[in-house]
């Protein structure tokens, strides 16, 4: 049957696909599996319980989870009653849980358990409609379970009265409405219609290679477009769906499940990376010289124009060194999908020339997500580039060099913010990104910056901080940076470490290593810095080197403020929680 609203993949799923396993869920280390006729069955029933309690077309009901089958089962129940889903993060303030459930008028909510819950039971009293709308996903007292849904449209089949609301939504209906993390002000609600996310999916259907074994393994929160959009396009073509127990578990669940496909952002594969070199490290003198010889032929991969010679020397590579590599991520890798930030070009080879190919996407919420992807067709991977325009949406380089686009994946706009919304998107439809990019010669897009995270010295030049830190963070001492140094004299910046990778080189050196606050005052680890600065630097124009640092004593993340629940910088937060070390780079 034709796909035109997203609750239509199951119908379809079911036809065309008749799997016991089209979800997978694992939980205390024990995998659950639901074929396709218990996910639909699951689903009426969830749809009839939610008839029962009142909810109608246009309710928003929002759910805070991982990803897990449940949540599959909560979403296409809301979208087949023509109600509004509101995934919001699991890792988000109490305040922005507070913002979003008022500004979105939430009439129910579902959690994943206490460690949700902990995070929303304060404000709660504050939302009147929410006092008896409390949903779990695990069965936990003094709450209601999703169960108690499933068993309330157990009792209640309203399988016709269903059919006649399914019949009434339009593909042009809102389907769901997702909160923008807010990097550089107040969060928005981006609203995406079934086309919206209907005709992104199916143009990155051709991108991805499939076959009669592929799996997938899904790590990220399906709360962020992009992982969800991915998982509509499994649907689709009937790919089934195993769910990481968590994060600290995805070593394990990649060799457990052994994935053909991973979709991922690229501090995952950072993370990967570091952990292969640091046992690399270990190794004994003769062995790691074999290691990091292979390292170095892997940076110098190259999609085409290889020489003979450079062939050899990956084969041997790979025999020696990198084919472990790929083992550690379970050895069946076809395809990796990376997105939600840039990846670094040298970690991207490295990936390429392991045997698990890295397609780079780029795009927005406001876009379903992707507007751009690397594909295997002819001129469609280049280093350092998002790949070509994806079939379907229009992209140009505006006159300040701001990359537009338009087409059936841009959002209706932002919900009750009419202004913001024109902001967005001008007379003629074209929506304005806020990146800045260009063009190749071939094709290709490539991302040089974001145009309100451009700075100019006192010089009158500009600097792109996202490329500066792009190079730094190439290396492995380095788990963070930002760049700063508008209207200063020259470009500074500060520097969380790789405490891991900094204790491995301490321990090389014969340092002993402290606590984190003493070693990042260290004169030795100081000038283990002031080394790796000059490298990068070596590489930058002279506007863009960074002349002083500060090494942060602590690693950033969304717990503590510094990044957003997709891993970019909160500029603007740590630019006022650091003002004072900033303040002192420039005297």
């Amino acid at each position: 049957m034709e796909v035109t609203r997203l609750f239509d993949l199951l119908p379809h799923y079911a036809m065309q696909f008749p799997r016991e396993d089209a979800l997978n869920g694992k939980e205390n280390g024990i995998w659950r599996h639901y074929g396709i006729k218990q996910y639909v069955s699951i689903v009426n029933n969830i749809s009839y319980g939610l008839m029962q309690l009142g909810i109608k077309k246009g309710d928003k009901i929002a759910s805070v989870s991982s990803g897990r089958p449940e949540w599959n089962f909560l979403d296409m129940a809301i979208m087949q009653l023509g109600a509004i889903h509101v995934p919001i993060y699991p890792t988000i303030s109490e305040s922005d849980y507070k913002f979003i459930l008022h500004n979105a008028d939430v009439k129910m909510v579902f959690v994943s358990g206490w460690d949700i819950l902990r995070k929303i039971e304060n404000i709660l009293s504050e939302i009147p409609q929410l006092k008896d709308n409390v949903y779990t996903f695990r069965n936990l007292r003094g709450y209601r379970h999703l169960n108690e849904v499933i068993e309330l449209g157990i009792a209640n089949p309203s399988p016709q009265y269903l059919e006649d609301i399914k019949e009434r939504i339009s593909p042009d209906d809102v389907a769901t409405m997702i909160y923008t993390s807010g990097t550089t002000g107040t969060m928005k609600g981006v609203q995406l219609t079934h086309t919206n996310i209907i005709a992104n999916f199916k143009a990155i259907l051709p991108i991805v290679p499939t076959h009669a074994q592929t799996k997938v393994l899904s790590y990220l929160p399906l709360c962020h477009i992009y992982e969800r959009m991915m998982i509509y396009a499994w649907h689709y073509l009937g790919i089934p769906i195993y769910y990481a127990e968590s994060l600290g578990t995805i070593a394990a669940d990649l060799q457990d499940v052994k994935p053909t496909i991973l979709t991922t952002v690229p501090r995952l594969l950072e993370k990967f990376y570091d952990r292969f070199v640091a046992t690399g490290r270990k190794l004994p003198k003769s062995k790691k010289k074999i290691f990091f010889w292979a390292d170095e032929v892997a940076s110098r991969y190259d999609i085409e124009g290889r020489t003979r010679k450079y062939d050899r020397q990956l084969r041997t590579a790979r025999s020696l060194v990198l084919n472990k590599f790929k083992n550690a991520l379970g050895g069946k890798i076809d395809v990796i999908v990376s997105g939600g930030a840039a990846i670094q070009p040298r970690l991207c080879r490295i990936f390429w020339a392991a045997g698990m190919p890295v397609l780079e996407g780029y795009g927005l919420t406001e876009t379903s997500p992707v507007i751009a992807v690397s594909s295997f067709f002819k001129n469609g991977m280049k280093f350092g580039t998002v790949g070509q325009p994806l079939p379907g949406a229009e992209v140009k380089i505006g006159d300040d060099g701001e990359i537009l686009t338009r087409g059936a994946c841009v959002t209706q706009g932002y919900y009750n913010l009419p202004e913001q919304t024109k902001e967005a998107i001008d007379e003629e439809g074209w929506f304005h990104t806020g990146d800045i990019g260009e063009f190749e010669p071939e094709g290709q897009l490539k991302i040089t910056g974001r145009k309100k995270e451009m700075f100019k010295t006192a010089f009158g030049k500009y600097v792109v901080p996202t490329q500066v830190e792009g190079k730094f963070a190439e290396d492995s001492l380095i788990d963070n940076i930002m760049v700063v140094g508008e209207n200063k004299k020259f470009a500074a910046a500060l520097i969380v470490p790789n405490f891991a990778d900094l204790r491995s080189w301490c321990a090389r050196k014969g340092i002993t290593y402290t606590t984190n606050e003493e070693m990042v005052k260290h004169p030795d680890v100081l000038k283990k810095y002031k080394k790796v600065a000059d490298k990068c630097n070596a590489e930058l124009s002279e506007t863009e080197r960074v002349m002083k640092f500060i090494l942060i004593d602590y690693e950033w993340g969304i717990s503590t403020g510094e990044l957003t629940p997709t891993l970019k910088l909160k500029r603007r937060f740590i630019a006022e929680k650091y003002a004072d070390k900033i303040e002192e780079l420039f005297v």
